[in-house]
């Protein structure tokens, strides 16, 4: 118990460092707590879930640096925090994947940058470490970045797969097209249908062929690679070039120092 309670006021103290930060996360927290009771009163208990789930995941880059003792520049964790509110809150509880056709699209691709800022701040991490001897060209340094914004895309989708078959979601967007490109069952000869303007399935017509999360994926991944290859080019020469492409200190961790090391500190305290 007392190691939870110097976590907890660790992560507190953490929260409270950025003043930008803070005040963005505190106006977040009201406006999900809003939206939960909104939630409640409408007898949505799913969309009350959300907003319990997003008042935690808000907490998560405060509990990141205190756990990994890194710093997170404000940019990217007030960017953090608009992406978790963008994605949960108006995403999933305001329907803004429906109302706004590029919502997801703009979230996956700022989300690829992001990941490759945070996969190219590890190998930096261990490129300058004192006890660890271990270094990377800049080429090595953006491939590894590159690589993890990439996986963690993947691994995304997987996520996304299992809570539409095992939940029955709807989290891979179904798409209806009118267009389809494929091959015959039978002996494998190229078939192409156009203008396909109904489809029946047991009986029930629908407007057009049912695509079950393929082309979501697929352009989930796509923009995924444009934003994490974005980073990827004006990183290796922030890399290569000191003092090029200065901008990118503000979405790259870095080393905490020991005096905001907060853990650390209570924990010295009380020896």
């Amino acid at each position: 118990m007392k190691r939870l309670k110097r976590i907890s006021n660790a992560i507190l103290l953490e929260t409270r460092e950025h003043k930008a930060s803070f005040m963005v996360y505190m106006v977040l927290r009201l406006l999900v707590i809003l939206t939960m009771i909104l939630q409640f009163f409408n007898q949505n208990y799913e969309n009350v879930f959300m907003c319990v789930l997003t008042l935690l995941l808000l907490i998560v880059p405060s509990f990141f640096q205190v756990t990994f003792k890194v710093e997170l520049p404000s940019t990217l964790e007030i960017i953090i925090l608009l992406f978790i509110f963008a994605a949960e809150i108006l995403g999933e509880v305001n329907d803004y994947y429906f109302v706004f056709p590029q919502w997801d699209t703009m979230l996956h691709t700022l989300n690829g940058f992001l990941a490759a800022a945070i996969g190219f701040s590890l190998v930096d991490l261990l490129n300058k470490s004192e006890r660890v001897k271990f270094e990377l060209s800049p080429l090595y340094v953006v491939l590894v970045a590159f690589c993890f914004s990439m996986t963690i895309g993947v691994i995304w989708e997987f996520f996304e797969f299992s809570m539409d078959q095992f939940f029955g979601m709807n989290t891979q967007k179904n798409t209806m097209i009118t267009l389809l490109n494929g091959a015959d069952l039978v002996d494998g000869s190229r078939v192409t249908i156009h203008n396909i303007k109904e489809v029946i399935v047991n009986g029930q017509q629908l407007a057009g062929y049912v695509d079950i999360g393929l082309i979501d994926t697929i352009g989930d991944l796509l923009v995924n690679f444009i934003g994490a290859a974005v980073f990827s080019v004006f990183g290796f020469f922030y890399a290569k070039y000191p003092n090029t492409f200065n901008f990118l200190k503000r979405f790259i961790p870095r080393k905490k120092d020991k005096d905001k090391d907060y853990l650390r500190n209570q924990d010295s305290g009380e020896n």
